[in-house]
């Protein structure tokens, strides 16, 4: 059956999007193309998610793994004779590296563009050429696509905020500038064309999808919405910035969305995680656990996975140039050059956030303050090529020429030059040379995800294992690196000199300490360095991050899943095969059948929403309880956590509702009877110790406060800080426990509460003791209904779940126990919202109104009701 996609999603991107009508239509390419095959439009109708399970079969059982990157690791050249094109690998990139961690048997799909452009007459046979030779998908975006998306949007938006810069300039040529909705479409735009590539050659119920860095960020909403069940993971090699920076972006949620569309997703420190799961707490109200090690989000019954694994370089590449005679007969070149010389060594690409001229400052600062060290020391600086243009690219090129031109003239003599600018591409031969003589390496960025330089660096100066002879016997195995404390390896370096950039006097102090340094202290933070870098390296590295793919997704085709949302608000619903949401047609039915009814309704998020302002009852829920009630079949309890006098005022006019207050510890049967204690507790002495504490936290929390009940102390923080308030709670929880350890209280964590409350009080005693007495009198329930929101209303779930074995209700009981939202719960349904609810126990008392009821109820005479005073409940 051949498959079609969802290839409307940019009216996602909120707005009419012509831009997505590029006139083509496609069909899915088979697993191996033998023959070349127009790659078209996928169906543009099919407006619905795809639920449940592909409808494309399987051809191999095999694992895939298709990787995703904006680039192939391919060069692509035109021949000399203008008639066609040849391709190679491209040694250098990550994409390619990164297969030695993959199992061996694993076939290995790449999905990306190319850096030149394709005249779309020679597409076909070249997207052939790569498929056939390089296992190669190529995504050829238009000229015009390609310009906003990479260049403007990844370039100008997100690379610049990502980076810590704010957008307050409005300036097309600088980065940073302010958002460009028509950017921010082409960037959907590409996005979803390369959705389309990966769903013409995709077999998602054998594949797995790694998708790599900011470029891609829209993407997993696009496959996710096409196949719920993918297995598919993102890394990001960038950095992920606070939530202060990270909040400005006005399509901020949409990027957070549809990065949790992705079952695992990947970062190369804790502080770029840590930052994430920052975001999605103050903007989505996501909380992250860790168990086990693993740090995991739960959006919509699905499991997240947070890696934090920074990545390495190819062990195997470097070796293998170090071992070339190109290599040693450069480093024999550079030792003449630099001969009687101490060199101090940078790479970077020119680019803003590099810190390159920041470099220059501290060498200089360097020079002044140590004048021994004039005439005597290099810095050899090698500027690659910037990605990106613009003002400031130019800015800061003609800075740095500038500042090398004044060190030079200040320090240099003839024959001498302190500052050796290279600008200009470097082969990998030539730069490992560099790396070989160099005596210290300093990075001095701002802000970089990960930079690799010291990695490379410190592999360089090990040499070749086991060498003996050669210009590497004569190398002594030591290293220094000073290095910025803004950038993604610096973690994984103890033994670096780490430097705040901005102040560059001691960065400068720090270079000076470093070349100045004894061989033997050298040598020691060498060792360190290179086990490290030699066992973590970009095999570790991929290997690492497919197992937590393939840990995090063995569920996936065990669960229930369905699609809902629209936009990038859509997501995947994944919940156990016994947990499906309730059916009011079959609630309703149960309920008509029923002889003697049982209804416990919590209050507070599940018949007013959680964040209601006005937490009164509408007139349409006290007619619907009140409708209930009239039902002498049926017994109504609304169990809350409340105290009883809100909860009795808000009621009054339901003269046959239960009401259980404050978890139970107060209870009443109708509302002509007395309220009355439900636990033998009387002593209240320990308030007298909690109270002191949650004051305590109260006043050093902004937006918390305290709630003295009858029974109970709560402690709310809904209105503080997220990340300061969950902590305060944790905090709390833990002081509570250690001062009441030896009173007869219980102390616990709820949503953005903590409470302390007699022991032997919960919802679940209260639903046994009503039933219990419901049996007692006669009247034992054959109709069972739990609803409620929280972690208290967990403990009347697991009650109810035990009743049957107790004998407390009927054999043939219908039982529900129903939570609010689509959450892990040990009720086994659920219904969406409070909405969901009134809507239910409105159908049910609509159902009551329209049954004619005999002038003898069935079955035992109604004692209950006498004993109560009031006749039914």
């Amino acid at each position: 059956m051949m498959s079609r996609s969802y290839t409307n999603l940019l009216d996602l991107a909120s707005g009419n999007f012509s831009a997505l009508s590029l006139g083509g239509r496609s069909r899915r390419m088979s697993r191996t193309m033998t023959v070349p095959s127009s790659l078209a439009g996928l169906d543009e109708d099919d407006d619905r998610a795809i639920s449940v399970s592909s409808d494309v079969p399987s051809s191999i059982a095999q694992d895939r793994v298709i990787i995703v990157a904006n680039q192939l690791p391919v060069r692509a050249r035109r021949r000399p004779d203008g008639h066609g094109w040849s391709f190679a690998w491209d040694d250098d990139s990550l994409l390619l590296q990164l297969k030695g961690g993959l199992p061996d048997d694993m076939e290995v799909l790449y999905v990306g563009s190319l850096r030149v452009h394709v005249d779309p007459r020679e597409q076909d046979e070249v997207a052939q050429a790569l498929l056939e030779r390089f296992r190669c998908v190529p995504a050829f975006l238009p000229a015009d696509v390609n310009e906003r998306f990479y260049h403007g949007y990844c370039k100008q938006a997100l690379w610049p905020l990502f980076h810590y810069m704010l957008p307050f300039s409005s300036s097309e040529h600088r980065a940073g500038g302010r958002f460009d909705r028509a950017l921010w479409e082409s960037y959907v735009l590409a996005n979803k064309l390369f959705s389309q590539r990966i769903i013409e050659v995709i077999n998602p119920e054998d594949d797995y999808i790694w998708i790599h860095d900011y470029h891609l960020m829209a993407l997993p909403t696009f496959l996710r919405r096409r196949f719920n069940r993918l297995r598919m993971g993102f890394f990001l090699h960038s950095p992920f910035p606070s939530s202060e920076i990270y909040r400005t972006l006005p399509v901020r949620e949409q990027i957070l969305k549809a990065l949790l569309n992705c079952d695992v997703i990947g970062f190369h420190t804790f502080d770029y995680a840590r930052h994430f799961l920052s975001c999605c707490s103050r903007m989505l109200g996501l909380e992250y656990q860790s168990k086990r090690g693993y740090i995991g989000l739960d959006y919509f019954g699905r499991t997240v996975g947070i890696k934090i694994m920074p990545v390495g370089v190819h062990m195997g590449q470097l070796q293998s140039v170090l071992r070339l005679p190109d290599k040693e007969q450069r480093v024999e070149e550079l030792r003449r050059q630099f001969e009687g010389k101490t060199v101090l060594l940078g790479v970077d690409d020119m680019d803003v956030f590099k810190g390159i001229n920041l470099k220059l400052l501290a060498f200089e600062h360097m020079l002044k303050l140590h004048p021994e060290w004039q005439g005597r020391s290099v810095l050899v600086q090698i500027a690659n090529p910037a990605r990106g243009r613009g003002k400031d690219v130019e800015s800061i090129q003609e800075e740095i020429v500038q500042s090398c031109e004044r060190i030079n003239k200040a320090f240099g003599n003839k024959g001498y030059s302190p500052v050796v600018f290279i600008d200009r591409p470097v082969p990998l031969v030539e730069r490992i040379a560099f790396y070989t003589i160099a005596e210290c390496v300093v990075v001095t960025a701002v802000r970089d995800g990960m930079n690799l330089t010291p990695y490379e660096y410190i592999v360089c100066r090990q040499g070749i294992s086991g060498a003996d002879s050669g210009s590497n016997a004569e190398c002594p195995r030591k290293s220094m690196l000073v290095v910025s404390e803004f950038i993604g390896c610096s973690p994984s370096l103890s033994g670096a000199i780490r430097v705040n950039p901005w102040n560059f006097e001691t960065t400068g102090e720090a270079m000076n300490e470093a070349i100045a340094l004894s061989d033997s202290e050298k040598q020691l933070r060498h060792d360190k360095h290179y086990k490290y870098v030699s066992t973590h390296d970009v095999s570790f590295w991929s290997k690492s991050f497919l197992h937590d793919l393939e840990r995090t997704c063995k569920d996936h085709f065990r669960r229930r899943c369905w699609g809902i949302g629209l936009g990038f608000g859509f997501r995947v619903v994944a919940l156990d095969p016994n947990f499906r949401k309730l059916s009011v047609d079959g609630i309703v039915s149960a309920y008509d059948k029923a002889r003697s009814r049982a209804i416990f309704v919590d209050y507070d998020g599940t018949l007013v929403p959680q964040t209601s302002i006005n937490k009164q009852p509408s007139a349409e829920i006290i007619r619907i309880i009140n409708a209930l009630c009239a039902d002498k079949k049926n017994v109504i309890f609304v169990v809350s956590g409340r105290g009883r006098d809100s909860l009795g005022k808000w009621f009054s006019r339901c003269k046959k509702l239960g009401i259980a207050a404050e978890h139970g510890f107060f209870m009443r049967w109708t509302r002509d009877n007395e309220w009355e204690a439900c636990s033998q507790s009387t002593d209240f002495g320990w308030m007298q110790m909690a109270e002191p504490v949650m004051k305590l936290y109260t006043e050093a929390t902004d937006g918390s406060y305290m709630e003295t009940k009858e029974s109970a102390l709560v402690w709310h923080h809904q209105d503080a800080d997220p990340g300061f308030g969950s902590a305060q709670a944790k905090e709390m929880l833990d002081h509570l426990e250690s001062v009441l350890a030896n009173e007869p209280v219980l102390v616990k964590s709820g949503q953005f509460i903590v409470e302390v409350k007699p022991q032997g009080v919960s919802k679940g005693l209260v639903a046994e003791k009503i039933l219990s007495s419901m049996m007692e009198d006669g009247r034992q329930a054959d109709f069972v209904l739990c609803i409620g929101d929280d972690r208290s209303d967990e403990d009347m779930f697991e009650g109810i779940a035990g009743i049957m074995t107790r004998n407390l209700v009927a054999p043939h009981t219908s039982l529900f126990a129903c939570t609010v939202g689509q959450k892990p719960s040990k009720a086994k349904y659920y219904l969406d919202d409070t909405t969901d609810v009134v809507s239910m126990l409105g159908a049910l008392a609509e159902s009551s109104e329209t049954t004619s009821f005999p002038e003898e109820i069935p079955g035992p005479p109604p004692t209950l009701a006498e004993n109560r005073t009031e006749t039914s409940q």
